[in-house]
Formats: structure tokens, C-alpha cells, sequence
């Protein structure tokens, strides 16, 4: 029994290791952004991306709240996240040369400090396990903008309408975690996975169909939640 017990420990607390894992690969993706290569970035945030649609249910199944309480998994999995998701696309974003002049420092303004308030924010989860605005996931957003490059006056106003979108009533499924369409959803968050890692790969070549596989999960994920908001539960 004692030995059951300790490898139940180690099995949780090697759930919190795989998490930290994270924060590695966040710093090879900033080591690669600050030297402007942006694929390879990329290429690191979608492992990262990986690591954390994996860690959640392993943190369940493993209990790690019970059998590893010594650290606190919910904390490390948000630092890590507005690292990912946060800090290093909204510095690709600036530094990248896609936007001009001020609208460079408003987007890396906006994306950082809208993200700190959401990030800290008791509210931002629903009863059914989504998200109660958007959920600051900038490295989806910024993979899209790298891939399709828009005029810097769309990009900017779409930066402030998903910051405004953070505080707002809106619904944004989490793919693993809300049941409603989860058959569908889970499957589309796969292949925005693979979409995404498949265009950092060719460099965003513009002849790739990644761009418009990337395009079209990125939607479903974006609307499916207010689209639930929209048709009542059967």
C-alpha cells in the first residue's frame, strides 16, 4: 500500500514537471523570436501549445490537487500560458514589422495589459467549463496574422476587438473541457494544431493549403461558443 501511495504521488508529481515543460519551450521560442525567426517561434509555440491540451486531463486523471498538492498546478499552468500565449506573440506581433509606427506599441499595450486583468479575472469560467470572453489565446490570433498578413490598420482593430471581447458576455468553447459539440471541437482543435505547425513549417508560404486549413479551424474555435450562446441546448 505504502508503495502504491508514493508512485501515485510521483505520477502526479511528474503531471507538474510535464507542465513546467512549458516554460522551456516558451524561452526557445523567445530565443528564436529575438533573432527574428519566426517559423521556428512558432514551431515552439505550437509545442507548447501541445504540452498544455495535454496536462489538463493528465492533472485530472492523476488527481495532482490531492496526491501533489506541494505545488500548485492551476498557478504554474497560468504563468506559463501568458507566456505562450500572451507575451511572446504580442512582442512577434511588434517586433515582426507587420504593424507601423504607434500601432506596434498599442497592439503590444493592449495584448499584455487586457491579457494581465483577464489572466487574474475569478470570472473567466462558465458552469459548462468555457470561457466568459476571450480566453487570450494571442498565439492563435498572431499564427493567423503571420500567416494571412493584413493591412496593419485590420490587424490593429482586430487586436482591440478580441481585447474588448475578454470582458465581454461572450462565450468561448475550450475544446477538451466543454461537452457541447466536444465531438466536433476536439477534432478541430487537433487539426488547428496541425494546421498551425504545418504553416510555421513551410514559413507561412502563401501556396500552402495550411493557410486555409488554419483559417477555418481558427473560426470554428473562435465562433463556436457564442454560436452555443445563439441555439439552445437540445
Amino acid at each position: 500500500m505504502l508503495h502504491d501511495g508514493l508512485m501515485t504521488q510521483l505520477k502526479a508529481l511528474s503531471v507538474h514537471l510535464f507542465t513546467a515543460t512549458g516554460a522551456v519551450f516558451a524561452m526557445l521560442a523567445l530565443l528564436a523570436a529575438t533573432e527574428a525567426k519566426w517559423d521556428l517561434m512558432f514551431l515552439w509555440l505550437v509545442v507548447a501549445f501541445i504540452v498544455d491540451g495535454i496536462d489538463g486531463p493528465l492533472a485530472r486523471y492523476y488527481n495532482v490537487k490531492t496526491n501533489a498538492p506541494q505545488f500548485d498546478g492551476v498557478l504554474l499552468d497560468l504563468i506559463i500560458d501568458y507566456l505562450t500565449y500572451v507575451f511572446i506573440p504580442a512582442y512577434a506581433l511588434y517586433a515582426s514589422g507587420l504593424m507601423f509606427g504607434w500601432t506596434g506599441w498599442a497592439v503590444l499595450i493592449v495584448i499584455t495589459f487586457a491579457s494581465a486583468m483577464y489572466f487574474c479575472d475569478t470570472r473567466m469560467k462558465t458552469k459548462d467549463n468555457s470561457f466568459s470572453g476571450f480566453p487570450g489565446c494571442w498565439n492563435m490570433a498572431v499564427i493567423v496574422i503571420f500567416a494571412v498578413e493584413p493591412n496593419y490598420w485590420v490587424t490593429l482593430g482586430l487586436v482591440v476587438a478580441l481585447a474588448l471581447a475578454m470582458f465581454l458576455p461572450l462565450k468561448f468553447i475550450h475544446p477538451v473541457r466543454t461537452a457541447r459539440w466536444r465531438p466536433l471541437s476536439l477534432p478541430m482543435a487537433l487539426a488547428w494544431t496541425f494546421f498551425a505547425g504545418w504553416a510555421a513549417w513551410v514559413n507561412f508560404d502563401p501556396a500552402s493549403w495550411a493557410q486555409t486549413g488554419l483559417l477555418m479551424t481558427t473560426a470554428y474555435l473562435l465562433c463556436a461558443g457564442i454560436a452555443q450562446q445563439i441555439i439552445p441546448a437540445k
